[in-house]
């Protein structure tokens, strides 16, 4: 059975769907068929990050209310063999039975695929709620910002008061020159937000450079950001891959 991830931060800007992205694409490359599931209907840049703006034909609503089979919805990546994408819909008015059909719609994808990664939208709205029913892990992405910390912490309350299962936390954009002069360490951020530790990735100009050229980002870049992906990704994919916080 396939593993459920949602990937969410408690405010944007924090390279939260470049973190969907880049993870995504290295799955797939270690050999997992992986899915990734666009669930911000308020933003839909995981298309960009991907390199798969013309290839998307249908949407997460027309799987949630259309009645249109997950296999014959998602596309796969044109250059990543056994990567999967389905978009976010223009807009998307949340219900009950929107959670209830996500749960049936996860419970396909398990079937189906190795894993499923879903962008959740920033912040702790509907779209939130959304993305984290009937995930098995929430995987948080903070930057080492006082007010990105603050609401990371918050959004590891809500999702533990929500019954979430396992939550872990990915603190990206690291510069340690500057963390240093700011008296802040990885630890600490760990201990404010009261969560493992899955990853510290580096802050790299080469994930802008990516996304703007609309490129998958493990294609074009390698050592930096690309090595502390894929070392998430192999921690996802139960390797033992030891943790550094430097």
């Amino acid at each position: 059975m396939g593993k459920i991830i949602t990937v969410t931060s408690g405010k944007g800007g924090t390279g939260k769907t470049t973190t969907v992205g880049a993870v995504s694409s290295c799955l797939a490359v270690l050999g997992a068929k992986t899915l990734c599931i666009d669930c911000d209907a308020g933003m839909r840049n995981l298309d960009i990050t991907l390199g798969m703006t013309d290839y998307a034909v249908y949407d997460l609503s027309d799987v949630l209310r259309g009645g249109r089979p997950l296999a014959e919805a998602c596309s796969e990546h044109p250059s990543i063999p056994g990567l999967f994408f389905l978009s976010a819909p223009t807009d998307l008015t949340l219900s009950d039975e929107d959670c209830e059909a996500m749960r049936e719609l996860l419970a396909e994808a398990r079937k189906g695929f190795d894993f499923c990664l879903l962008d959740s939208p920033a912040g702790i709205g509907a779209g939130f709620r959304l993305a984290s029913c009937g995930a098995d892990t929430a995987v948080i992405v903070t930057t080492p910002d006082a007010a990105c910390v603050r609401n990371a912490q918050r959004a590891a309350e809500l999702l533990r008061e929500s019954g979430a299962g396992e939550i872990r936390l990915i603190i990206n954009r690291v510069k340690p020159r500057r963390m240093r002069r700011c008296g802040m360490t990885a630890d600490d951020i760990i201990d404010n937000v009261g969560v493992r530790l899955l990853g510290v990735v580096r802050d790299d100009p080469a994930v802008q450079i990516s996304a703007n050229g609309e490129t998958p980002f493990l294609l074009g870049a390698a050592g930096g950001a690309a090595r502390c992906f894929m070392n998430i990704a192999r921690r996802l994919n139960g390797e033992e891959v030891p943790l550094s916080v430097r």
